[in-house]
């Protein structure tokens, strides 16, 4: 029987890493968090180690002494305001596999490099799928170690309970024992989605928030359909290009930030036990860490012992990772 030999599995490795690369841009852009993290800056890459530690600002360092007449005497109580948050990798491996049927009888360069392109994009899609599925709802039954934004999941950042009054951990650390600076706000609209509920929460992350402002709204279809509802009478677009994102996302403002679509919210509660309708993100305050040398990285293409087929692994290897919650939010029950 013919083998493939050593020269077609470089050049499909060498494909496939160059078709990685394509897939990559594309699977940032068709998801609007993973869109923000990469257009804000904070996709973090590491080198190796077994936990990805985030530090974390939680405290104020010294306190303050007036000075009336120049001979007060100095308050000079300190704490340490550098709490370090601490999380497991998620490792993720999938294989694009082509069998010896399949080679035979697609002779040629090209019919084969048709081939690991097709299956490149079906895996690229389905990672693609799972990462975002696990970090917006937080119900992937595959990518557990993933951290996810909702609170309803132990571990998840993001809560449905007053700010100040949250418990639970996140990254190890106790939300409750940081009421001002690690819990994040939250807005139940009681059912019916209102600009007044939106604004309150928009107010409640600038004020508490420590550093920029919120920069990406991701929403259920429903809140979304909602939303826009609303802005009927005001919408006024020259063509459809208007309505979209750079990406082509079909997008809305608020308050200055672009407002997605998110389909992984439909049917998912918050932890208060409402639908979860929107999330409020800044993308200052949280970062996705990738290994630089597992970010959707391509094996070389081997053939499998014991069948006819030959196959290459995608390793992935992340964490979503926030250093303040306090200008994060959710607004909840504003599906109608």
């Amino acid at each position: 029987m013919p083998t493939t030999s050593g020269v077609q599995q470089d050049i499909l490795a060498s494909t496939l890493r160059i078709l990685r690369d394509r897939e990559v841009d594309s699977t940032f852009r068709a998801i609007a968090l993973l869109d923000a993290c990469e257009r804000a800056g904070n996709i973090v890459q590491e080198s190796g180690g077994s936990y990805v530690d985030v530090p974390l600002v939680l405290t104020d360092h010294s306190q303050i002494t007036q000075l009336t007449n120049g001979y007060e005497s100095v308050n000079l109580a300190v704490s340490d305001v550098m709490r370090t948050g601490t999380s497991s990798w998620c490792d993720a491996v999938a294989p694009i596999v082509i069998t010896k049927k399949e080679e035979l009888s697609n002779k040629g360069e090209r019919a084969m490099i048709r081939i690991a392109e097709t299956r490149m994009k079906q895996v690229m899609g389905m990672l693609r799928r799972e990462i975002n599925k696990q970090i917006v709802a937080g119900n992937s039954t595959i990518l557990t170690d993933l951290q996810t934004l909702n609170g309803a999941v132990a571990g998840g950042f993001l809560h449905g309970a007053t700010f100040g009054t949250q418990t639970g951990t996140a990254q190890g650390v106790d939300k409750a024992s940081f009421p001002q600076s690690y819990q994040n706000q939250y807005v139940d609209a009681g059912g019916t989605l209102t600009i007044a509920a939106m604004q309150e929460l928009l107010i409640q992350t600038k004020v508490f928030g420590p550093e920029g402002d919120v920069d990406i709204v991701l929403a259920s279809p429903e809140s979304y359909a909602a939303y826009r509802s609303l802005l009927e009478d005001n919408e006024r677009y020259q063509s459809i290009q208007e309505m979209q994102d750079m990406s082509g996302r079909l997008a809305l403002v608020f308050g200055g930030a672009p407002v997605y679509i998110e389909p992984q919210l439909s049917g998912v509660n918050a932890s208060d036990g409402n639908p979860l309708s929107q999330y409020f993100l800044n993308s200052a305050l949280f970062n996705l860490y990738t290994d630089e040398d597992a970010f959707f990285e391509v094996e070389p293409m081997e053939s499998i012992p014991g069948y006819a087929s030959m196959a290459a692994n995608i390793i992935v290897r992340m964490q979503l990772t926030a250093s303040n919650f306090s200008g994060l939010g959710i607004l909840t029950d504003a599906n109608a």
